[in-house]
């Protein structure tokens, strides 16, 4: 693809922009007992986006802390931190590092490495472009809408707890995350 793909993404700016933690979002959907889904997310979380000339050759790097999962469930958060899953004492953040960007169709796919616990492996995650604007206090900001799905026991996130011969827990977990984040200054 040529470097004029920045002119199909209205308001794309390259730069170094830093995730701005009140206003992004990195949670999951992991469904329960096969009836429901629970939803949780992380409340630290750490990044940044390089928008290159060419969207395509972007990076992104994210950094969680694995002690801020929040379900609204203290007991299922506690549960969620010990060694039946995150392991988070041990193993306090998980990662993400962008490898490549690809366009599919209309859409566009982040390739990355992910790593939880002590296992990193590849995943890929659809994203949408949501734009650029500037903000209220002088600043520039951009942002992205991502989904994927990962197999968790992948992660050696093994808990294998059962209830009526039914998983309390489903292998698959959905990813979701929205970002916002703040081009820095010296590059506005």
């Amino acid at each position: 693809m040529s470097t004029d793909v920045a002119l199909d993404l209205p308001g794309y700016v390259a730069g170094t922009w830093d995730f701005d933690a009140a206003h992004t979002y990195v949670g999951f959907v992991v469904r329960h007992l096969v009836v429901t889904k629970v939803r949780g997310r992380f409340d630290n979380v750490e990044g940044h986006i390089v928008t290159a000339k060419n969207p395509l050759e972007s990076t992104v790097e994210v950094s969680v802390d694995l002690q801020s999962v929040n379900t609204n469930n203290e007991t299922r958060d506690n549960h969620l931190r010990s060694a039946d899953f995150f392991e988070s004492e041990a193993n306090p953040r998980m990662t993400f590092r962008s490898t490549g960007v690809r366009q599919n169709g209309d859409d566009f796919i982040l390739e990355g490495l992910l790593t939880i616990k002590d296992v990193t492996r590849p995943v890929e995650l659809e994203y949408e472009y949501a734009g650029v604007t500037p903000d209220p206090w002088g600043g520039t900001r951009i942002g992205f809408s991502a989904k994927g799905e990962i197999n968790r026991k992948d992660y050696n996130v093994n808990f294998e707890g059962l209830q009526n011969g039914l998983a309390v827990v489903a292998d698959k977990v959905e990813i979701v995350l929205d970002v916002e984040a703040k081009l820095r200054p010296e590059e506005a």
